[in-house]
């Protein structure tokens, strides 16, 4: 699956300058961000520890401009969120960024294949061409005597991998991922999070993965730890 890989770990996916934010509660403000800075390259896998309540999920949102911030700078394939409209925020996830949750959230009514098209479908790619990407990334993770079937009829583990797929199938310069493998017994998550990592280096995709498992995390390239709002190297 590396036939059009063409990038660099030279390159920056991912990049985060001095990023601030906090929520309001009343008159006042609770910051939960208070100056992250974080870089990730091309095909690099970044693990993210931390305590429950310390911002991890709130950094991914904002990363992939799903929420707003106050105040710093971040940059996904060399383009700056701030300075873009809500459509070409909308285009930029489609391109670069790819999704991943602790729950699949796959479309009940469509097969495994169509599931993982879908992005590229949404993108106006001939519906051929999306099926053919998307069954090479199924087999990628080990699921090409399985695209026919309906998420509910797979198992866990198996709509995690169509999942991790979906995310994938789009070559994006950055998969941010929030738990990805958190519903899942501790052996089939290994198995699953392996995949991913193993795919998504084939690709040139760097990962950014919040995780409580530290077993998960090892499997990274590297492991920041989010403190009192900061990213502190481990």
């Amino acid at each position: 699956m590396n036939d059009v890989t063409n990038r660099t770990t030279s390159a920056e996916a991912l990049r985060v300058v001095n990023l601030m934010k906090s929520y309001r509660e009343g008159e006042g403000a609770i910051p939960i961000l208070k100056g992250v800075n974080l870089t990730v390259r091309a095909g690099e896998t970044v693990a993210i520890l931390g305590a429950s309540g310390s911002g991890k999920s709130t950094l991914l949102h904002v990363l992939g401009g799903l929420d707003g911030w106050d105040s710093g700078e971040v940059e996904v394939a060399g383009k700056r969120l701030s300075t873009l409209k809500e459509s070409e925020l909308g285009r930029l996830r489609n391109a670069s960024l790819g999704f991943v949750y602790q729950f699949h959230h796959l479309l009940p009514e469509f097969s495994a294949l169509d599931n993982v098209a879908m992005p590229l479908m949404i993108r106006r790619t001939d519906r051929a061409v999306a099926r053919a990407e998307a069954t090479k990334f199924l087999e990628a993770v080990g699921l090409g005597a399985r695209t026919a079937h309906l998420p509910s009829e797979l198992s866990g583990g198996e709509r995690q991998r169509v999942a991790i797929a979906r995310a994938l199938v789009t070559r994006p310069a950055c998969v941010l991922a929030d738990e990805p493998t958190g519903n899942l017994d501790h052996e089939t998550a290994l198995a699953v999070f392996g995949l991913f990592i193993r795919v998504a280096r084939d690709e040139g995709t760097a990962v950014l993965i919040v995780t409580h498992d530290r077993e998960i995390a090892a499997l990274c390239d590297r492991t920041v730890e989010l403190k009192d709002g900061r990213i502190v190297e481990r």
